[in-house]
């Protein structure tokens, strides 16, 4: 086996191993709003708020009063 084929096997199992690390999660507000989620978001940040990105990417920060359910996709 060479250095390029051990690379190889290397990084397929690398990430084979970090896509097994996401958890897709649905954050539901009180007004009924859900997120879905690639991870399970921050818990509650010192200033109140709920910090995760949806699945598109976008950045977004929930007051924590204002979350109903925190829950994993089904």
């Amino acid at each position: 086996m060479n250095f390029r084929t051990l690379g190889l096997s290397v990084t397929t199992v690398a990430l084979l191993a970090l896509a097994g690390c996401s958890t897709p999660t649905v954050v539901t507000l009180q007004n009924g709003t859900q997120y879905l989620t690639k991870d399970m978001p921050k818990t509650k940040s010192e200033d109140g708020f709920y910090e995760f990105r949806d699945i598109s990417g976008t950045k977004i920060r929930v007051k924590a009063d204002d979350v109903a359910t925190v829950r994993k996709e089904d």
